[in-house]
């Protein structure tokens, strides 16, 4: 009896069945992408030969095994021509442990007396893993040279225009500008006395307890290096999480406002 997987669960009923991964080239993904559900994309051959048949002894037997795309792929572009056959390069999983899944969405528009819920499951495990190469055939060189001159051709190309193009020249971009007009408002960050500084900072971190070096620029409108003199002084710099790289005042400096009842 089948039961109902809820959302979130696993089906595990295909955990134990074998599956092969396999790599293959870009342009079978295209073609497979763009193929329709109910036509063959190509045949697979398996045969099984001895490894030690060319010594003379026996045994384990070698996987031997080839693919050939359909016509029907083949003649789905007919201004590219690809490679029909292809051979699998087998490697082992020994060291890894690796699996198919798969997710089921139902369709929105569904009108089932009992909704469907999305299902996830365990299609198998990876057993064997292969790479499918084309081989070594005209069609599959003429498709590298055309793939190496596609990659020859720069993204940006000079082009001549034909018509007068007027471009009036600009003194100074907007962006200057307004970094400009920025740096003039906030004006030129002069020293203050060492101890109104240190009272700007205190009534700080009344406030708050962390800060990083920008907001105390910000706060107390001192040069960098000039601020961080005084910082050194009276605060500690965090070098670990959760406040990396900000400052705290030292314990003997501390004095933070405690609620009126």
């Amino acid at each position: 009896m089948a039961t109902q997987i809820q959302e979130g669960e696993l089906d595990c009923t295909n955990a134990s069945r074998g599956v092969w991964l396999v790599k293959v080239p870009k342009y079978i993904s295209q073609r497979w992408d763009k193929a329709p559900g109910n036509i063959e994309v190509g045949k697979l051959r398996i045969a099984r030969t001895p490894s030690g048949q060319k010594s003379g002894q026996s045994g384990r037997p070698k996987l031997d095994v080839s693919f050939s795309l359909s016509e029907a792929v083949l003649a789905m572009e007919k201004s590219e021509a690809i490679p029909k056959d292809h051979k699998f390069v087998i490697s082992n999983v020994n060291n890894q442990t690796l699996g198919v899944f798969s997710q089921t969405t139902p369709p929105a528009n569904s009108n089932a007396v009992v909704p469907e819920t999305e299902k996830l499951m365990m299609e198998g495990r990876v057993i064997q893993r292969a790479e499918c190469k084309p081989e070594g055939s005209e069609t599959y060189m003429k498709l590298k040279l055309e793939g190496f001159r596609k990659s020859a051709v720069p993204a940006r190309m000079a082009k001549r225009l034909d018509d007068v193009v007027h471009v009036k020249p600009v003194a100074n971009h907007r962006y200057n500008v307004e970094f400009t007009q920025k740096k003039k408002s906030e004006g030129k960050k002069v020293r203050d006395d060492k101890d109104k500084v240190m009272n700007v900072l205190f009534a700080a971190f009344e406030k708050h307890q962390y800060y990083n070096i920008k907001d105390l620029a910000g706060i107390t409108r001192q040069p960098v290096t000039y601020l961080k003199e005084i910082l050194n002084e009276v605060c500690n710099y965090n070098l670990k999480n959760p406040h990396r790289n900000m400052y705290e005042l030292k314990p003997e400096y501390r004095h933070y406002k405690e609620d009126e009842d």
